[in-house]
């Protein structure tokens, strides 16, 4: 009489592919970065009040003031970029269109800084963004796999 384990499941699953192994390398590393980078943003929302000149900035948005309308927007845009982290880190099924709709959000504030911040405000000079040149490729990337990623 043979005895059926409890974990067999386990056992018999040697093919079990992991949704991480579908990010390369560079989106893992940026993926740590900005885990952190929310656990930071939590702990300035948190502290902010004792936190005299803080520097800021994301996107081209910058800001020494942790509780101003920039400094808020700065500190919510590094949280939802560590639950994105931390969605993709975890392998969680809603992390590719979180990671998408992350992108297009700095895409499109990019864009805002980049050609109406200098028509609005007092700066007379034109910059590029040089964070495009990894949000598009991550934008790309995040839309290649999630499809595969929700069906794992």
């Amino acid at each position: 009489m043979e005895q059926k384990s409890t974990f067999e499941e386990f056992e018999i699953n040697n093919n079990f592919a992991r949704r991480r192994s579908l990010l390369p390398l560079w989106i893992k590393i940026f993926t740590w970065i900005f885990f952190l980078g929310g656990i930071v943003g939590v702990l300035i929302l948190g502290f902010g009040f004792f936190l005299d000149n803080t520097d800021l900035s994301l996107y081209g948005l910058q800001t020494t003031q942790p509780y101003s309308v920039t400094g808020f927007i700065i500190t919510y845009l590094f949280i939802f970029k560590g639950i994105v982290a931390y969605g993709l880190w975890f392998e969680q099924k809603w992390a590719p269109k979180a990671a998408i709709a992350d992108a297009v959000l700095g895409i499109i504030i990019c864009g805002v800084v980049m050609f109406i911040l200098p028509f609005v405000t007092d700066s007379t000079h034109f910059t590029i963004r040089f964070e495009l040149v990894a949000l598009i490729p991550y934008l790309t990337r995040m839309q290649k796999i999630q499809k595969t990623w929700e069906n794992l």
